[in-house]
């Protein structure tokens, strides 16, 4: 029988960079013991709320089961984390159930150490002195941070939004493009930019909108 995997040292000197490789962990959770490596392969969503039972993490979490099969279509599982303890996690998940009839079936991570927390740069002292904040990162399948994002404890996330990210992240790896703002899944991406006089001449040559505006299908 092997020890668990120890928790990652907190790392509250810098936040966590895109394109840096994920931060190990290893937590418990309301549907068992999961860690970093048990995602390799397919997408995460990892994603901290400030306290269970509270009026806006209720919200995002009933979001978050409504969407959950949107997010596992695209190959993209979700982990929810607080420094509440598992005992609190399970209370609030059946209570949830009960009042809302919302089953919430993505594991929900206890972090009392605040190991995780710190090492993600999820506590941040001037918004509050204990709890998380509203974090969210992507992590792709080879275990890249490719997307990160802080809100305020009083804001709630979008789950469309978090989904069009997911989706802009894949349709770029697999196309090479660019993706535009206000980009929904469909649409057009952007050629990158022209690197030489040369290049820019010959997108100009090839028409609208411009030499460094150039749409192309994501799909071929």
């Amino acid at each position: 029988m092997t020890e668990p995997d120890p928790p990652p040292p907190p790392r509250a000197d810098r936040q966590p960079r895109l394109g840096e490789a994920a931060i190990p962990f290893r937590v418990r959770t309301t549907l068992g013991d999961r860690s970093l490596d048990d995602y390799r392969g397919r997408w995460l969503l990892l994603f901290s709320h400030p306290a269970d039972f509270t009026p806006v993490c209720t919200s995002e979490f009933i979001a978050m089961t409504a969407a959950q099969d949107r997010f596992e279509a695209l190959g993209c599982d979700l982990l929810a984390l607080s420094v509440d303890s598992l005992f609190a996690h399970i209370a609030w998940v059946r209570s949830i159930r009960d009042a809302f009839g919302s089953e919430i079936r993505f594991p929900i991570a206890e972090d009392l150490s605040m190991a995780v927390a710190a090492a993600y740069g999820m506590i941040h002292p001037a918004d509050t002195s204990t709890a998380t904040v509203r974090a969210a990162f992507l992590i792709d399948p080879a275990g890249g941070l490719r997307w990160l994002a802080y809100y305020p404890t009083a804001i709630g996330r979008d789950t469309g939004e978090l989904l069009r990210v997911l989706a802009a992240l894949q349709a770029a790896d697999a196309s090479g493009l660019s993706i535009p703002g206000q980009w929904q899944p469909g649409e057009a991406g952007l050629l990158p930019p022209a690197v030489t006089v040369a290049e820019a001449d010959s997108r100009a040559a090839a028409g609208s909108p411009g030499w460094y505006y150039q749409p192309k299908p994501v799909s071929p």
